[in-house]
Order: C-alpha cells, then sequence, then structure tokens
C-alpha cells in the first residue's frame, strides 16, 4: 500500500511539475533586488500552486480559480484583541469592519478597501491582515469589500458592488464612527484600478461627501499599449509577468486567451483610438530615467477591425481608468500612487500621476527602487514573504493616512 501510495505521489507531482513547467516561464530576476533567491522561492512556489490548478482543472477534479481561492482563504489572521471586527452588508455588499476598541474624542478616519486579485482571486479573509494592520496603525476605521468575483458575476459586478459600498459609506460614516470629510478609498493592484473607478464615478456626485484621497498600489489603469518601458524590462519578472497580466485580464473579462498576441501587437486598437489615446498613453511621457534598462520603440501594427470590435468595451475607463476624459481627472481628490521599478504595471501610474498632476490635482507619488509587483501585499505576512521594499511601501502609505 505505502509502495501505491509513493508510486502515485511521485507520479502526480511529475504530471504537475510538467505542467508547470509548459505553463509557466522562466522567471528573469534583476540584480538590482536585493533578495533575489527569497523572491526565486516565492515565484516558483506560485507557479506550484498555478501548475496544480491548471493540471486538477484539466481533469476535472476542482476548477483553477476555485483551487486558487482555497488556497488564498488558508491564510491564517493574526489574532488581536485590539481591534473590534464585525461582518455587515452595505446594501447587497458583504463588507467586513475593522475599529479600533480604544476611545476617541473626535470621529475617525475612514477607509475603504478593494483588495486585488483580477476580479476573480482574493477576499476579505485574505486581505484579514491588511485591514487589521492599516487600522492598528492609522487609528483608522477600515472597511473591507467582498465585492463579487467572476466568472460567476461577470465583470462589471465587481465595479458595481465597490461602488455600491462606497456610496452606502459615505452616506452611513458616522454610524460608524467616521468623519464623513476623511473617507479615504484604497486598493492594490486590480484593487487599485477599482479605486480609481470608483474615485472618477463619484466625481459629479453632489449628493454625497467628497471622498479625502485615493490610494492607488501599483494599479492596472490601461489596455491600449501593452509595450509601453516597463512592460519590456519587466516581461519576465516575477510576480506579474507580461504574458500572465493579459490571461488574467482576459480571463477576467471572459475573453479567448488565443488573442494574446494581438492585443500584444497592438492590433485591438483602431486608428480612431490610437489617435485619441496617444496624447494619454505614450511612451515619450514615460520620464527618461525609466527607459534605459533596455526600451526599445515598438513595431506599430496595422489594427484588425475584428479585434477593435471585440476589445471595445476594454477602452471603457471603469475597465481603464486613465482613459477617462479630462473633466472627470480634473475633479478628482488628492492621491497617492505607489509604484514599483520592477513591475510590468509601473508605467500605468506614471502616466496616471502626469495626467492628475497636469489637472492640478495633488500626487504624492512613492517609488519603490527595488520593488516587485505584490511586494505590498506581501509585507504583511511576516519575515518569511516580507520584503524590504514592501515594508518601505507600508510605511509609506501609512505615513499618509495619518496626514488625512
Amino acid at each position: 500500500m505505502e509502495l501505491l501510495l509513493a508510486i502515485f505521489l511521485t507520479v502526480f507531482t511529475g504530471i504537475v511539475a510538467i505542467a508547470f513547467y509548459y505553463e509557466h516561464p522562466k522567471a528573469e530576476i534583476p540584480h538590482a533586488i536585493s533578495e533575489r533567491q527569497k523572491l526565486y522561492a516565492l515565484h516558483y512556489l506560485m507557479n506550484f500552486g498555478l501548475g496544480l490548478a491548471t493540471f486538477l482543472d484539466k481533469v476535472g477534479i476542482i476548477s483553477e480559480v476555485h483551487l486558487l481561492r482555497v488556497i488564498m482563504e488558508t491564510i491564517p489572521p493574526l489574532k488581536d484583541t485590539r481591534l473590534l471586527i464585525k461582518d455587515l452588508r452595505f446594501e447587497r455588499v458583504k463588507v467586513r469592519i475593522y475599529q479600533p476598541k480604544t476611545s476617541n474624542n473626535s470621529q475617525r478616519r475612514g477607509i475603504l478597501y478593494f483588495h486585488g486579485g483580477v476580479g476573480r482571486l482574493g477576499s476579505i479573509r485574505a486581505y484579514e491582515r491588511t485591514c487589521r494592520s492599516l487600522c492598528r496603525k492609522t487609528n483608522s476605521v477600515v472597511v473591507c469589500v467582498g465585492y463579487r468575483l467572476a466568472p460567476e458575476h461577470p465583470f462589471p459586478a465587481q465595479f458595481e458592488d465597490c461602488l455600491t459600498a462606497a456610496i452606502h459609506f459615505l452616506r452611513t460614516a458616522q454610524d460608524h464612527g467616521v468623519d464623513p470629510s476623511r473617507v479615504v478609498i484604497c486598493g492594490d493592484s486590480s484593487g487599485g484600478t477599482l479605486t480609481a473607478a470608483v474615485a472618477q464615478a463619484l466625481v459629479n456626485r453632489r449628493d454625497l461627501p467628497k471622498l479625502r484621497a485615493q490610494i492607488l498600489i501599483y494599479p492596472f489603469l490601461q489596455c491600449v499599449d501593452f509595450n509601453l518601458p516597463s512592460y519590456q524590462q519587466n516581461e519576465r519578472v516575477p510576480i506579474l509577468l507580461k504574458e500572465r497580466t493579459l490571461v488574467l485580464g482576459l480571463k477576467y473579462i471572459n475573453k479567448d486567451l488565443s488573442h494574446i498576441e494581438t492585443i500584444f501587437k497592438g492590433c485591438h486598437v483602431s486608428e480612431d483610438q490610437r489617435l485619441k489615446y496617444q496624447k494619454w498613453v505614450n511612451p515619450d511621457y514615460i520620464p527618461h530615467e525609466f527607459k534605459t534598462r533596455g526600451y526599445k520603440p515598438s513595431q506599430t501594427y496595422l489594427p484588425l477591425k475584428e479585434m477593435s470590435e471585440l476589445a471595445e468595451f476594454m477602452f471603457d475607463p471603469v475597465f481603464s481608468p486613465l482613459l477617462a476624459e479630462d473633466s472627470v481627472i480634473a475633479q478628482l481628490p488628492e492621491t497617492f500612487i505607489l509604484t514599483c521599478e520592477f513591475d510590468v504595471l509601473r508605467d500605468d501610474g506614471l502616466l496616471y500621476k502626469k495626467r492628475l498632476e497636469d489637472h492640478g490635482i495633488k500626487v504624492t507619488w512613492c517609488h519603490l527602487q527595488e520593488g516587485f509587483h505584490g511586494t505590498v501585499f506581501l509585507a504583511f505576512f511576516g519575515k518569511v514573504f516580507r520584503f524590504r521594499s514592501g515594508t518601505k511601501g507600508v510605511e509609506k502609505i501609512v505615513n499618509f493616512l495619518r496626514l488625512m
């Protein structure tokens, strides 16, 4: 029996390893990242999990997305007797509220947090440590939004839930001990996308208090150009490789993965759209110091009509907030943007920073020279997964919040 079990485990592990090898390209970790070995280990651990999920999905045991959710749900929260934590619903949307138990003579700051996960992964539980830490370190009331996930709930259900939660919180802030004029919305990765989209959706709401600020942590903001300098330079840098970015994005919006190469070439952008968006999405607007690491202007390909029609909704500001009209950008609240040098999404943040500043919006910019995508999220999970860049990012975010 033990021999059969050993044979089974050997075969099973071999199959997963093969799936891992073919599904996930080799990483290239720059020497400028001081904790390279730790990042290599994290990359291969993550890819093994993705390989396992791919294999189990293909043999019909459990879907890839559900296994990845189960894995994320196993992240143990740290007990903390200093906080009052309760689960509620804002309209139809599940939320978890974190409040300091210590008394406060005045109303507190409110932080509405939209988690990352490309619209398909992530949860309140997975971000428990993040929200508890922000609550303690900033003496704020933190609300984590458990928005519905794709594919069960197709895009834009995620945005709709986040907007619903934001409107409800702004209207009822005082019921939770929060000053309505001190509400900040915050999110990482695709949660940063949702944060930017919600902030834009609220600019013309005269019936609600204005947001105090928005915090965008390495957000995805546009799908016009996947050959910006950061996409070229960080194509194989974990944990968000260039190809993985588009694969996850297309799965989120339930589109055929066979279009990846065509989209990488920019064939999904019509001539009219290229003319319109080049004033906002253009490598010429990326500062020179970010182009020194091997950037080459990309070849221009002719647009394909069928692809342009298929990708039309991808240019909606709800999906690509960088493409919002000037009249919307000009009304946005004070903004904190965090970018990482070794992140394919770095230039999205740089371009949004420029657009905001061009319209007179106050921007606090934190750039992590050794940072990579996900480094801030990992900072909340102890020494094994914590990187110095992530710790620095958290400190900068906390310091910004304390001024709000």
